[in-house]
């Protein structure tokens, strides 16, 4: 077991990081082609810190359970990418962006690690515009920026609304140069199903062969964990069908604490559910509030009409219109964080004002936005005394530029057209700030066992903004990691390579299979989502966006019933030695079952409300969330002891020295 020490390097906030690098021990090139490194994970996180560490010179293993890196769930990031380059002019810095993102996450973040991504957000735009990242540009040829929520400046560049996948594919362009050197040996469609440990040092993954069935060993001389977050414990979620918690649940149950589970975000933009046929939901990108304004009618009577599809929103009048988060948080308006127009927004739904036939949506209105752009395009096309329909019909060309593809996507999902109706939307699971607990250079509680990206708790505290997920990830991998392994792996420079023959490598191989059969002898009568559906639902009713003491418990206690319902019942058809989709979902939803246990027992014990973890117990009179500094300002990080219920809490004391902590204001 690794020491529980973040390794905060001392000295002044903005001096940390380059002394840090410094300070630290480095291989040698001609040492680096002696050394093996297994990155688990090939999104943004994954593929940049493989793709660096080949570079580098080190011997690359990649693992994703996608037919392809491209298909990582970092494609789906639409809005944007963070960085502190003060292109707009508009007061930018360092600092400010290292603040919002404090501010923004509730004081439950890392001073350290924020400041080190704001300090190194800038060279991530260098790089991926040196790899060919199309990114948005002004007229004078300048890259482009918009705003996001939790911020008053324009910092986040894009790529109209397909920022991820854009990224990804300069992250993947990199990696195949390394494959193509042979640097880098990409398996695909391979899983990992448990971390093998040697003298107490990660040296290896077991992992499964999706195709076959059959099960490798891999070895090397560090490993590092970048497969993305844990939404999907609540089965509706905006992530990926295939994202799951399994690489970093084996590790938590290897020796890997698991930080501040219960951190979960809720996105304010996604397409509302539409009945009990879904497997996940969409989301709308976050870049959409900066031209469109959210409302709901003002009178309960117009909501009952909509819903009942006897009137129509646009004939409702401006006055009759609650836009709520601009009457309720003037300051930011409809660019509030996540976590407090999700409140607001379900605030409004529970108080009978939602629009869809389920009650639970809220409009996304951008006539205004048609209108405010028709009018400049018209000044500047020299058009004199356009009439109205000529102003929004050049307002929608201008709006189509900016955000044209998400606006085709929400017509062919919801079969309605956002350019004559607004969009309705409302809050779902989207992001996991919680995740395997990591000290300053990225290192987990396991001897050379690193995690990077959304797989990590680091740097967002209770609540993430937009836009800093792409950043995180590709600060992880480029810019970080490729520096802090070297520390570790200067002490493996004459190990030699790490034989896949010792017991623990087969130790571990046995206990994986054993854990495959038994999962297709079971012969049960339900089938895995059958389980997966019902702890969702267990998740969202009592530990989704609001949660109460009553519910958290029985939450607990439904959720190991039902854990135990699915050791006896479920039914995975097949064999184990062959390709088996319901063989992979049953070890997921297994892992995911223990997850949901430990997720509500941490948000039990966090007596208080910060972020995305709302106690209807802790608010102000306003409905706010209400932090306790006094005895919750700390990371919590859980150590394995055989059941979720049995697990440790270890507290990691946050201190800030740099930012005033104080309650959080968008009015």
């Amino acid at each position: 077991m690794g020491k529980f020490e973040a390794k905060i390097p001392k000295g002044p906030l903005a001096e940390k990081w380059t002394n840090h690098k410094n300070d630290i021990n480095l291989v040698n090139p001609a040492n680096k082609r002696n050394i093996d490194v297994i990155v688990v994970g090939t999104g943004l996180a994954g593929g940049s810190a493989a793709a660096t560490l080949a570079e580098l010179g080190y011997n690359v293993k990649t693992f994703c359970y996608q037919d392809s890196p491209r298909r990582a769930h970092s494609i789906a990031a639409q809005g944007g990418i963070n960085a502190a380059k003060n292109y707009q002019g508009d007061g930018d810095s360092d600092y400010r962006l290292f603040y919002d993102t404090v501010k923004g996450g509730d004081y439950r973040a890392r001073e350290g690690n924020v400041y080190r991504l704001a300090e190194v957000s800038a060279n991530i735009i260098d790089q991926c515009v040196a790899q060919g990242v199309p990114f948005a540009r002004e007229y004078g040829g300048l890259l482009d920026n918009r705003s996001f929520g939790g911020v008053l400046v324009s910092r986040t560049f894009y790529a109209k609304g397909q920022t991820g996948q854009q990224l990804l594919l300069g992250a993947y362009s990199a990696m195949n140069r390394q494959i193509n050197r042979g640097k880098i040996k990409s398996y695909t469609r391979h899983e990992m199903l448990d971390i093998v440990l040697v003298d107490g040092k990660a040296r290896g993954i077991i992992a499964r062969n999706l195709v076959t069935g059959e099960i490798e060993r891999h070895s090397a001389h560090a490993v590092v964990i970048a497969s993305g977050g844990y939404g999907n414990v609540f089965f509706l979620s905006t992530n990926a069908m295939g994202s799951n918690v399994t690489a970093s649940w084996k590790i938590h149950k290897r020796g890997a604490y698991f930080a501040n589970p219960c951190y979960t975000q809720i996105h304010p933009t996604c397409i509302p559910v539409s009945g009990d046929h879904q497997s996940k939901l969409t989301l709308m990108s976050e870049s959409l509030r900066n031209d469109g304004r959210i409302w709901v009618p003002k009178k309960k009577e117009d909501a009952e009409a909509v819903r009942a599809g006897k009137l129509k929103p646009s004939e409702i009048k401006e006055e009759d219109r609650d836009y709520y988060l601009e009457r309720r948080y003037p300051a930011f308006g409809n660019l509030v964080p996540r976590d407090v127009a999700s409140r607001a927004a379900k605030e409004r739904c529970d108080a009978g004002f939602g629009v869809n036939r389920t009650g639970e949506a809220v409009f996304l209105d951008f006539s205004t936005a048609f209108e405010r752009y028709g009018k400049e395009a018209a000044t500047s096309k020299k058009i004199e005394n356009a009439s109205k329909e000529k102003i929004v019909e050049l307002g929608k060309e201008a709006v189509e530029a900016k955000y044209g593809n998400l606006f085709q996507m929400y017509e062919k999902i919801v079969d309605q057209n956002p350019y004559e109706t607004p969009m309705m939307i409302y809050p779902a699971v989207h992001y996991t700030m919680g995740g395997i607990w990591v000290d300053y250079n990225l290192q987990t509680t396991i001897p050379g066992c690193y995690a990077a990206g959304e797989a990590n708790f680091s740097d967002h505290g209770a609540n993430r903004l937009g836009a800093s997920a792409l950043m995180q990830g590709l600060a992880d991998g480029y810019f970080v990691l490729p520096y802090t392994i070297g520390d570790y792996l200067s002490n493996d420079i004459r190990t030699g390579a790490i034989s896949t023959e010792s017991k623990e490598f087969e130790d571990a191989e046995k206990e994986v299979r054993e854990k495959l059969e038994k999962f297709i002898n079971l012969k049960g009568t339900k089938p895995v989502d059958y389980f997966h559906k019902r702890l969702g639902k267990i998740m969202w009713d009592k530990v989704g966006m609001s949660r109460n003491e009553q519910g958290l418990k029985e939450a607990i206690e439904e959720i190991k019933q039902l854990r135990e319902e699915f050791w006896k019942d479920v039914r995975v058809p097949g064999g184990t030695d062959e390709m088996n989709a319901e063989l992979e979902k049953a070890g997921r939803v297994a892992d995911f079952l223990e997850l949901g246990e430990l997720f509500a027992k941490d948000a039990l014990h966090r007596n208080e409300s910060c972020g995305g973890h709302f106690r209807e117990e802790y608010q102000t009179e306003e409905g706010e969330a209400l932090r306790d500094d006094e005895n919750f300002m700390y990371v919590a990080a859980w150590e394995y002891k055989g059941n979720p219920s049995d697990a440790v809490l270890h507290k990691e004391d946050l201190v800030y020295e740099n930012i005033e902590v104080k309650t959080r204001s968008y009015k």
